[in-house]
């Protein structure tokens, strides 16, 4: 027990277990129709409607009793309640097995279905005994007890295969009787019930305990129940028949995998219970959705056969999700919804501690009502559509829907908030405020969105700003090294496309290795304002998980030679998801640091980040050598040299990592409120020439780190052939990120500009020996230049970062005089993080350009010199530029960069510099 947290109520802890093993057991038994169904069907000749209306019987039974059950146990007690359940859920069971027709077993169904109703009674029992603080723990241990599903699918095919499904109705009785039993003599009365017979009080009526379901907000919380519930029960059912139909496997084999679904879908509420105790259920629901959108439309496509008229002829090929992928992404889909039923139900005794029967089987109720109707459902659709995966599909919108509701309601007070100058972080669940009962207040708990912040106060800085603002940057940092590393993962597996079979040509290849970039950069225009609008922390998680699709995709394109080259073109496109996120990643953290430090952060998250592309060529021609899956990876290729590699580990090896960043953010982050803005607010800087001067100094400078990322290996191969030039590729941009990590603070000490101009005079030089070197033939003399442009693109990321700050202060005081102080330095970080963005989103078309300049010129000369020339002139230009505007005698930062405290100088060159 944590120290200062209120003890439980004596007998706490037998009266948790005993309920969590009746639960179990009351579970087993409402579940019991997805396995002798089966039988059933066969020997009756059902269809797969009438199938799903008689597994789903007893659901609708449980579901619809939930809120009577419950509001008895509040005014009876929920011992004797729950064991009155379980004898006359026994003896429903008992009695099926005498059922011969279709009628009577329906009939004999809604009597099992009361078994179900166990679960509105268990919460109210068990909560009664615990303080709130630990209610979360407790209702996660006793929901556990859906692990009863699991038992009956492991343990009833070999039993009705022995004996008949009718002797899996009377001995799951039996067990079920005896449950009772064995309850009544290990457990005592709840404490209310105690204190009311002390007392002499009388039990509320129904009327009364009926009266808190009239706030419409209940009835909404109740439905976000009817998918991680609902949807689990349906499944439990469901599955069976589905891996039967679909992968051709027998029922006992089918009921033990179904079961693995409904073990990691129970037992984990108990870890959904702590984790909503500790960080809060409302970020536990938006991870439990979030990643429910991702395995339901993984789940979604159906195995599909393509034929494309090719010039050679139609094209042909497959795709379909093997019975072990869907496994696992099955068992990922019922961990989640694990967390999530635990969540749904933390808050329900904190905010009804008196009506915890009536809230709770309504919320269970329509929980229930889901794993009725939803069988059905996918029954039907199976018989109308004629597609296995529309279950999915279904499941797909529905987690959407909710996914999206929530956020609505989340956003909506958040505004509401903010208007009326409130700056206490909103409750958990903010869709319940202002509801439960009168007298109980629930505070909020966890961090939430930040609404004081002033990282331009030194006191709030040292005392409470750093330690949240770099726990931020590291996650942001890690997220987006990932990202980086899938955006330019095309630049290795290109290299390697034609060793293992593609048939592409040089220039396909070069434009698998450019559309990245291109997809990249114009993501970036768009998710450059995005965070103020949704918010770092929730589009940094969603932007994190989206790397998940080309993960997987390119994993399963690579393993067949006949993948036509339009899927690669779509994968190649969909890299660019991962360039998308820097635009947003720095633009979140620039909120975060007060200007003095803003370019050494800026450079932390955004040199480490561009280390992803160094990590990715060093670790991808590594991980393809060796089975690093197993099975679940699939078989190897054999390579032109007759080696066997394993490229479809090029994606797959970024799966894991993907999933812990996207948790890390959504559970490390934050929402700075002063950030959040509309995009008409931030459009101002489109209206200001900086912005696009700015834009074409940083594609000098990163446009050249990750252009040269992903167009050097496939040039080096082409132009050296003799050397193995994916053995050094990675050493390039592990320079240039490198570089860029360490040299932030170079340009806050000397001045970006001032750094920004010698960078450029260093690129000029360096792509003059590159073009020396290539006359003479010589691979370390280009390489050596290579590294040099790398090293100066790096130092040169940081440095045009770091102006745009200083730029943007200078630029709001001259054209908003009449603001506040406070008020200029806000709309200057505002306008600072869209520029940041923007200008990231132009400089990322550097990596479509620059392969394609390579491929075009090598097509059209022979050779790549002629690309390299219009580099040379392009970095002339940004020199130029920079001298006239910002760091010469006459540029904007050359007072500020230098120390000179008159601000009427530095006024007058701000504003000369804004008519340039």
């Amino acid at each position: 027990m944590t120290p200062g947290q209120p003890p439980p109520t004596p007998g706490a802890s037998n009266a948790l277990w005993a309920s969590t093993a009746a639960f179990t057991a009351c579970f087993a038994i409402w579940t019991i129709f997805s396995i002798i169904g089966l039988g059933i069907k066969d020997e009756l000749g059902l269809s797969e409607t009438e199938f799903g209306l008689l597994v789903g019987t007893p659901i609708l039974t449980g579901s619809l009793s939930r809120v009577f059950l419950g509001i008895w146990a509040d005014q009876l007690g929920g011992r004797r309640v729950l064991a009155a359940v379980m004898l006359l859920a026994a003896g429903a069971t008992f009695l099926t097995s005498y059922a011969d027709s279709y009628a009577e077993l329906l009939i004999a169904a809604l009597g099992v279905g009361i078994a179900g109703g166990g679960f509105s009674v268990g919460v109210t029992y068990v909560s009664k005994f615990f303080p709130r603080e630990r209610q979360g723990t407790a209702l996660g241990i006793f929901g556990a007890g859906n692990v009863g599903a699991a038992v009956t699918k492991f343990l009833a095919p070999f039993v009705m295969i022995a004996m008949g499904w009718q002797a899996v109705a009377q001995l799951w009785a039996a067990a079920l009787a005896l449950m009772a039993v064995a309850f009544l003599l290990l457990t005592r009365e709840d404490p209310g019930q105690i204190a009311r017979r002390g007392g002499g009080k009388l039990a509320g009526s129904m009327a009364e305990q009926l009266s808190v379901l009239r706030n419409i907000q209940v009835w909404r919380f109740a439905l976000y129940y009817f998918f991680v519930f609902g949807a689990f029960v349906a499944l439990a059912l469901w599955l069976p028949r589905y891996l039967m139909g679909v992968y051709g496997l027998d029922v006992e084999t089918a009921g033990v995998l179904a079961a693995l679904f409904s073990v990691a879908a129970s037992l984990f509420r108990i870890y959904g219970g702590r984790l909503s105790d500790r960080y809060g259920a409302r970020s536990v629901l938006y991870v439990t959705f979030g990643m429910s959108v991702l395995c339901t439309f993984l789940l979604s496509y159906p195995p599909t056969t393509y034929i494309i008229e090719g010039v050679r002829g139609p094209i042909t090929f497959r795709t379909s999700m093997g019975l072990i992928p869907f496994l696992l992404t099955v068992l990922v889909l019922g961990f989640f919804m694990s967390l999530g039923k635990a969540a749904v139900f933390k808050h329900i005794p904190v905010y009804y501690p008196n009506h915890v029967g009536a809230v709770g089987g309504l919320v269970g109720m329509v929980g229930g009502l889901g794993g009725f109707m939803l069988p059905l459902s996918f029954g039907a659709l199976s018989d109308l559509t004629g597609i296995w995966t529309s279950c999915f599909a279904l499941l797909f919108l529905l987690v959407s829907i909710a996914l999206v509701w929530m956020h609505g309601a989340i956003r909506h007070m958040e505004r509401v908030a903010m208007r009326q100058g409130r700056e206490e972080p909103l409750p958990e669940l903010p869709e319940m405020q202002g509801l439960g009962e009168p007298g109980v207040v629930v505070p909020p708990r966890g961090p939430g969105p930040i609404a004081d912040w002033r990282p331009e106060d030194p006191e709030f800085w040292r005392t409470t700003g750093r330690p949240i603002a770099r726990r931020n940057l590291w996650i942001s940092t890690y997220c987006l090294l990932l990202s980086f590393a899938v955006w330019m993962v095309w630049s290795v597996v290109v290299a390697r496309l034609p060793a293992i079979g593609f048939d592409f040509t040089t220039d396909q290849l070069f434009w698998l290795a450019a559309l990245p970039g291109l997809s990249g950069a114009t993501l970036r225009i768009f998710y450059a304002f995005l965070v103020p609008i949704f918010g770092g922390r929730l589009w940094t998680t969603l932007a994190t998980a989206s790397l998940l699709i080309p993960a997987f995709g390119i994993g399963y394109a690579v393993r067949n030679a006949d993948t036509p080259y339009l899927i690669f073109l779509v994968l190649s496109l969909l890299c660019g998801l991962g360039g998308g996120n820097f635009a947003s990643s720095v633009a979140n953290i620039s909120f975060f640091f007060p200007k003095s430090e803003k370019g050494s952060a800026l450079a932390i998250n955004s040199g480490l980040g561009n280390l992803g592309v160094s990590l990715m060529q060093f670790l991808v021609p590594i991980v393809v050598t060796m089975s690093l899956f197993g099975a679940l990876g699939g078989q190897s290729q054999v390579a032109s040299d007759g080696t066997q590699v394993w490229m479809q580990n090029a994606g797959f090896i970024w799966v894991p990592l993907i999933i812990v960043g996207a948790l890390a953010a959504w559970f490390g982050m934050n929402d700075i409120l002063s950030a959040k803005s509309s995009f008409s607010d931030q459009a101002a800087i489109f209206r200001r020439s900086h912005t696009w001067l700015m834009c074409w100094l940083y594609t000098g400078t990163f446009g050249t780190f990750i252009g040269m990322s992903a167009g050097f290996p496939l040039l080096a191969g082409l132009v050296f052939p003799e050397v193995n030039a994916l053995s050094y590729a990675f050493m390039g941009p592990l320079v240039g990120a490198l570089s860029r990590a360490g040299s932030g603070w170079i340009a806050d000490r000397l001045g970006g500009a001032r750094v920004t101009f010698w960078v450029f005079v260093i690129m000029i030089g360096a792509v003059m020996g590159m073009i020396w070197f290539l006359d003479a033939r010589s691979f370390w003399g280009f390489f050596a230049m290579v590294l040099l442009l790398f090293l100066a693109s790096g130092i040169g990321n940081a440095s045009t970062f770091q102006m745009v700050p200083g730029i943007m202060r200078q630029e709001i005081d001259r054209t908003a005089s009449g603001v506040s102080e406070a008020d200029r330095r806000l709309r200057a970080e505002r306008e600072s993080a869209a520029i940041i963005g923007f200008i990231s989103a132009i400089a990322a078309y550097g990596a479509f350009y620059i392969p394609k300049a390579y491929g075009s010129s090598i097509e059209l000369t022979g050779a790549p010199e002629a690309a390299l020339w219009g580099f040379l002139l392009f970095y002339l230009s940004c020199a130029a530029l920079t001298w006239l505007v910002y760091s010469g005698p006459k540029g904007m930062l050359r007072s500020l960069e230098r120390g000179i405290r008159n601000k009427e100088p530095a006024l007058a060159h701000a504003t000369k510099g804004s008519h340039r």
